[in-house]
């Protein structure tokens, strides 16, 4: 059984333990605070040198991180993933806009403004670019949304995981999801999926990093 490292308010965690809801596959989950330097302590760098979550165990000792690589290996041969070679194509182009232009704004001022205390007085100076590259990214989406009943087309699919994942809290980061009708459409559509969990879903198999 696979094991997820993961904190609950993390949106790149998030999206992993979406996909795995979603696809029914059994975890286990631990829960790690980033915030407490959870991810830096001796015993979680020798399984990521890198530091971060979400980190998944597929097998004792073997492991895999990056939280759109994991939803990649998550999603192969299933209800997920692209039926042909050009829909995988446009599922990692949507996963590949994701990591470069919504987690570097809207994830950016997710964690600062609603996970770090006085976060917004410490990043005062980036605050202006983070709401600038958003907005952008959610006006691209919209108008995007607004021609498709999902990210690459009519089918769900992983890259919805992945977009949904930071885009629907875009409104606690100070940004205004009103101008955006088709997607909040889309984010009613994504919620109405089969085995669809909330971000602060709680299932009962959850240990802690620190014991």
């Amino acid at each position: 059984m696979y094991t997820l490292y993961s904190m609950q308010r993390s949106g790149n965690c998030y999206k992993v333990r979406l996909a795995l809801a979603q696809l029914a596959i059994p975890h286990a989950l631990v829960e790690v605070d980033i915030l407490k330097g959870e991810t830096h302590t001796p015993d979680f760098l020798a399984k990521n040198p890198n530091g971060q979550i979400p980190l998944l165990e597929i097998e004792p000792g073997r492991y895999l991180a990056e939280s759109n690589a994991i939803l990649w290996f998550l999603a192969e041969d299933s209800h997920l993933d692209g039926k042909t070679a050009l829909e995988r194509a446009r599922v990692l182009q949507w996963m590949f806009f994701e990591q470069h232009a919504v987690v570097p704004s809207i994830g950016a001022a997710y964690f600062w403004l609603c996970l770090v205390k006085g976060g917004r007085e410490l990043q005062q100076h980036s605050l202006d670019d983070w709401m600038e590259e958003g907005q952008r990214s959610l006006n691209l989406l919209d108008k995007h949304m607004s021609r498709n009943r999902f990210v690459t087309g009519d089918r769900y699919s992983v890259a919805d995981v992945a977009l949904y994942s930071y885009t629907h809290l875009a409104e606690e980061c100070d940004f205004d999801l009103r101008p955006f009708p088709a997607l909040r459409d889309w984010f009613a559509r994504v919620t109405a999926e089969p085995q669809h969990v909330a971000m602060d879903h709680r299932p009962e198999q959850l240990k802690v990093a620190a014991e």
